[in-house]
C-alpha cells in the first residue's frame, strides 16, 4: 500500500510573494542611484512600502491560525497601494523612466488578484 505524500505549501509557491519579493529587488536596484534627496524622501519610504507587501506575507505566512494570517495578507493590500501612490510621485518628479514605471505598475495591478486569492486559498484550505 503506497502512502500519500502530503505536499506543504512554501513560502516561494505563493504568487503575491513570488511578484512583490521580486519587485521589492527592482525598485531598491532603481532607488539606490538616486541623489541623497531624492533617496532620503520618496525613495526611503517607496522602498519601505515595496518591501512591506513581501514581509507581511511572509510574515502571515508564518503565522499560526487563519485570521491571524488573513490580517498579515489585508495589511499587504495597503502597502501595494501605497507604492502605487510613490510610483505615480516618482514618474512625476522625473526619478523613474517611463518603462520602469510601467513594469512597477504593471506588477502592483497583479498583486489584488494574488492576495485575494491567497486570502481565499487560506480560508478554504485551513481549519484553525
Amino acid at each position: 500500500m503506497a502512502e500519500k505524500k502530503i505536499k506543504y505549501l512554501k513560502l516561494n509557491d505563493i504568487e503575491a510573494y513570488r511578484i512583490s519579493f521580486a519587485l521589492s529587488n527592482y525598485v531598491w536596484n532603481i532607488v539606490i542611484k538616486w541623489d541623497h534627496f531624492a533617496k532620503r524622501t520618496i525613495g526611503s519610504q517607496f522602498t519601505d512600502a515595496i518591501d512591506s507587501i513581501s514581509a507581511n506575507i511572509a510574515e502571515g505566512f508564518g503565522r499560526y491560525n487563519k485570521k491571524d494570517k488573513i490580517r498579515f495578507y489585508r495589511i499587504s493590500f495597503g502597502s501595494m497601494y501605497e507604492s502605487l501612490d510613490w510610483n505615480e510621485k516618482a514618474k512625476i518628479r522625473t526619478l523613474t523612466s517611463e518603462e520602469q514605471y510601467n513594469h512597477i505598475y504593471t506588477e502592483l495591478k497583479k498583486l489584488p488578484k494574488a492576495i485575494n486569492s491567497l486570502i481565499n486559498y487560506t480560508n478554504t484550505k485551513l481549519r484553525i
